[in-house]
């Protein structure tokens, strides 16, 4: 709607400064810029009221409109707290100083990920007149002017999206890595995907510009059209143009991870312990368990005692990015640490704690709960059938899909049907959605969203499948749309019910039938494929009719009672309430499985 060629804009009585540019469609830097235009100095997160949003809408062109208070609440779903809230939380704002960004690099491989690090490396060393770089250890600092920023020398959504899952988010910042001579390409959607879940600002990084065959303005119209809207086209994401084999752009990709991050402004309180994350470990044969963890809050020292998740020790040394021994690590440093009592995972928690016995205490106390992180923050499993009880219980507005499909030609109708389903204030909202196969990343995306797999026509990896069954990830399976869809509306109303069908574990042929005082009529059987198991269900099958079907009273191997027999071995079977077994008969061993 509009009056007098203005875009009539509806606005809450409060929002942020990031809310007010997605609300228009344009860059957080330029509502910034107006604000200090009219005196008003404000950062990303800075809270505004209608008042103030409105002068800045109408310098910019709108007709502001104040929103309906009701119409507001019933609208506004509150945003999940990231890690870094959560750390900051409890700490008092006086405390709280600026720190340096940390960045993470995804993007489609090949289009220079790798490449782009090791320009910002060496440019930044050449800068500094150091010495050559002496060691990795999985992340590291660079200086512009005079600031510093944090690299993760992991690049790649999979290791970002791996660390999610178990509860860290070390990222401040994305740069999405695009090739100007190739486009958005099907890793880039994932990273695009993954980066939004996480609710991580992203910055474009459109490399190989250098290229005789580089198309800037394609890639910025595929990537439009894949949900990232860049600055020149009114939205509000940053895009850089870059080469990292010709070092070209470099300084004002760094210049813009600066500037965004002083739009966001990065704080933590380095006069508390320290806490925050593993980035890599390793068991060195020298030096015993060696971690790299990033500093998120508090400042780490010498001599700590530190606990993470099940692991505890006291941090002996402390080796910097240059290789060279550091006696104390601030906010958003990585550093290696040794001392440790054993090798922890990549995104495990590590804190700071009085002395080495509460270590060891709150080590103990982590282990006997495993499946919460030392945040406190439970790992939530989400299933279809659960979702409605789930949502009602946790405050939930939105089932969360990711959907693989057998070809680009399923992608749009199903997203499409299962973008306008919606049951009251709860709706659906795809998280990602490709072709191809169910892979372990979909699944650590799954987990660290809370997320439901789809898998339309295709099929699940191996590896996907046993990584979903031990981490309570729902993986469905479907062939017809009007199914999938029927499943999805059902969850959101709360009346999906579990489908389960009988699956077959093993056969045996009853070879002889004894009648026993204590216990009936026994099937002297020959276990013919697959297992007889104790706790599954028995049918017996005569003449190609079910003549039994019910509960297996006991199993033995002569005189023993056992939970199962193999493909080969001779047993003894008793089935309850059925005394008409006769040679040649066949049962047949089941156990109920859910199909969707």
């Amino acid at each position: 709607m509009s009056t007098n060629g203005k875009k009539i804009v509806e606005v809450p009585s409060v929002l942020t400064v990031r809310d007010l540019a997605n609300l228009v469609k344009i860059s957080p830097i330029n509502v910034i810029k107006e604000l200090m235009n009219n005196g008003i100095m404000a950062n990303i997160n800075q809270q505004l009221d209608y008042d103030t949003a409105a002068i800045v809408l109408t310098e910019l062109g709108f007709e502001p409109r104040e929103e309906h208070p009701a119409q507001a609440e019933a609208d506004t779903a509150a945003a999940p707290a990231t890690l870094w809230q959560r750390l900051y939380a409890s700490e008092d704002p006086k405390k709280l100083k600026p720190r340096p960004p940390v960045v993470t690099v995804m993007g489609h491989v090949d289009h220079g990920k790798t490449s782009l690090l090791d320009a910002i490396r060496h440019t930044d060393v050449a800068a500094g007149e150091a010495g050559g770089i002496t060691q990795r250890i999985g992340a590291y600092q660079v200086e512009h002017n005079g600031r510093k920023i944090t690299f993760l020398d992991t690049p790649g959504h999979e290791a970002f999206t791996a660390m999610r899952a178990r509860g860290a988010q070390a990222t401040d910042l994305a740069i999405l890595v695009v090739a100007a001579d190739d486009g958005v390409m099907p890793q880039t959607k994932e990273a695009i995907s993954h980066s939004k879940a996480a609710g991580v600002p992203l910055i474009v990084a459109l490399n190989k510009i250098d290229k005789p065959h580089a198309n800037p303005e394609r890639v910025k119209k595929e990537l439009h059209d894949n949900g990232v809207t860049i600055d020149e086209y009114g939205g509000s994401v940053l895009l850089v143009p870059v080469s990292a084999k010709k070092k070209i752009g470099i300084e004002d990709l760094l210049e813009a991870i600066l500037l965004m991050a002083d739009s966001m402004e990065i704080k933590a309180n380095p006069d508390r312990p320290a806490l925050g994350t593993v980035i890599e470990a390793k068991l060195d044969k020298g030096r015993g368990p060696t971690a790299t963890v990033l500093v998120q809050n508090g400042t780490l020292s010498v001599g700590d005692a530190v606990v993470v998740g099940s692991i505890y020790g006291r941090v002996r040394a402390m080796i910097d990015d240059n290789g060279k021994a550091t006696h104390k690590a601030p906010p958003s440093t990585p550093v290696a640490i040794v001392g440790l009592s054993d090798v922890p995972n990549a995104g495990d928690m590590f804190e700071v704690v009085k002395n080495e016995r509460a270590a060891r205490e709150r080590a103990a106390e982590n282990a006997a709960r495993a499946s919460v992180t030392i945040s406190g923050m439970p790992r939530s499993k989400v299933s279809l059938e659960d979702f409605f009880r789930q949502a009602q219980a946790e405050g939930r507005k939105e089932l969360l899909l990711i959907i693989k499909a057998d070809g680009q030609g399923s992608i749009e109708p199903l997203v499409n049907s299962l973008g306008k389903l919606e049951r009251g204030d709860v709706k659906t909202r795809m998280l990602h959605a490709g072709t191809g196969r169910i892979n372990e990343w979909d699944v650590q995306l799954a987990i660290a969203s809370g997320a439901i797999v789809i898998a339309f026509n295709v099929e699940v990896d191996e590896a996907a499948r046993r990584m979903a069954e031990s981490e309570g990830v729902d993986v469905r399976k479907y062939n017809v749309i009007y199914k999938l869809v029927e499943d999805i509306d059902k969850a959101l109303q709360g009346l999906l019910e579990p489908v389960y069908a009988d699956k077959v574990i093993g056969r045996a042929e009853v070879r002889q039938v004894f009648k026993i005082k204590s216990a009936g009529m026994v099937a002297g059987c020959i276990v013919r494929d697959g297992l007889a198991q104790r706790d599954a269900k028995a049918r017996v099958v005569r003449n190609g009719e079910v003549v039994y079907d019910g509960h297996i009273a006991s199993l033995k191997r002569f005189t023993e009672d056992v939970k199962e027999v193999r493909t080969g071995f001779e047993c003894g079977v008793s089935l309850t309430d059925f005394k008409d077994l006769k040679e040649g008969d066949v049962i047949e061993f089941y156990v109920k499985e859910r199909v969707n």
